[in-house]
């Protein structure tokens, strides 16, 4: 069986990659071209600028992928691509590169899933995972809880019916005056702060729903300030902010873990932006212990966005032959069951 060698593209949203990864485990390179502190300006991502950025850098991590793999585009078996969901305009970019590569060079070409991506980032970290699966995937577009059951066999028990769990982050920084990404900042702060000091809902939704909502809890927050602002009350940004983690965490690992039980499995990924979380990182790996689970983690490179979780997903898509054709288009609002 020959090695695939697979150059994978990913511009779903600010970060500009390329990646060339063997056989979905091995990384040869991973290049990333970060639009953040473009955006911290505006105080979050704007479109029309990450579309504009993606098409000034995307060659240029194309070509770094290639030279520090040391390949050339002859000796790459396929061109993989996020085609959703993501920014229209951004992905857009990454899509017509990885079309035109492989049509000039005469390659297969592979679409991905953001979320597959994201889960696979897991894999190349832990090459031993062994099926059946449930991943949290948890980033600034997307909280999902996903049943593994093979490779390309995936359940969706759960998602956002509302803000992604990122978004919620983000839009609490915002409020607390903190800049963009808020994420990390918020995990840094929460572990100065007592989240006993303020009160904040959880969203369970439904008996036995795997679903999350956050724009109550975000609401609930915002509320907060204004309130203590108009009654010129002193806020605690520590104590907010750690009062805003434990609620997310607490709805995440709590609908995690029941998943688990439910469908028996025994083995948890976390995947996605937020995994880099250190809090969420922390109570899942309690939570896993305490319940005799195993828990992987992607190291942080894999977390945000990256091309090497695309091609890692997407060797396993070209074992089964899934490959996509030039009519092959971004999709924006891509659902997670296209692939299931």
């Amino acid at each position: 069986m020959r090695d695939e060698i697979i150059l994978a593209i990913e511009s779903s949203c600010d970060e500009t990659a390329a990646a060339i990864v063997k056989n979905g485990r091995e990384v040869l390179s991973n290049v990333v071209s970060t639009q953040i502190a473009i955006h911290q300006k505006f105080g979050g991502v704007v479109p029309e600028v990450a579309s504009r950025k993606h098409m000034e850098y995307i060659n240029v991590v194309i070509d770094e992928a290639l030279k520090q793999a040391d390949l050339t585009l002859d000796e790459v078996t396929a061109v993989a691509v996020t085609y959703g969901p993501g920014l229209v305009g951004a992905l857009l970019v990454g899509v017509a590169a990885a079309k035109a590569l492989a049509f000039g060079a005469g390659k297969p070409l592979i679409g991905v899933h953001h979320i597959e991506g994201h889960i696979y980032g897991n894999f190349l970290a832990n090459p031993e995972l062994e099926m059946p699966l449930l991943c949290l995937v948890v980033s600034g577009g997307h909280t999902n809880i996903v049943l593994i059951k093979e490779h390309g066999e995936y359940v969706s028990l759960g998602q956002t019916r509302d803000d992604a769990v990122g978004e919620a982050f983000d839009k609490v920084a915002r409020a607390m005056g903190l800049s963009y990404p808020g994420g990390p900042l918020i995990d840094k702060l929460a572990k100065e702060g007592n989240a006993k000091n303020l009160s904040l809902p959880r969203a369970w939704l439904e008996e036995g729903s795997y679903d999350f909502s956050f724009s109550g809890l975000k609401s609930a927050v915002l509320n907060y300030l204004n309130r203590q602002k108009l009654m010129n009350q002193e806020i605690v940004v520590a104590d907010v902010a750690a009062a805003f983690q434990e609620a997310v965490i607490d709805v995440l690992v709590t609908k995690t873990m029941k998943a688990a039980e439910e469908y028996k499995i025994d083995r948890i990924l976390l995947a996605g932006g937020v995994a880099a979380n250190s809090g969420l990182r922390q109570a899942l790996s309690e939570a896993c212990a305490k319940a005799g689970k195993e828990v992987h983690f992607p190291p942080l490179k894999y977390c945000t966005d990256n091309a090497a979780m695309i091609g890692a997903a997407a060797y396993y898509k070209a074992i089964r032959g899934e490959y996509a054709d030039l009519s092959l288009n971004a999709v924006a609002n891509l659902p997670f069951s296209e692939i299931i």
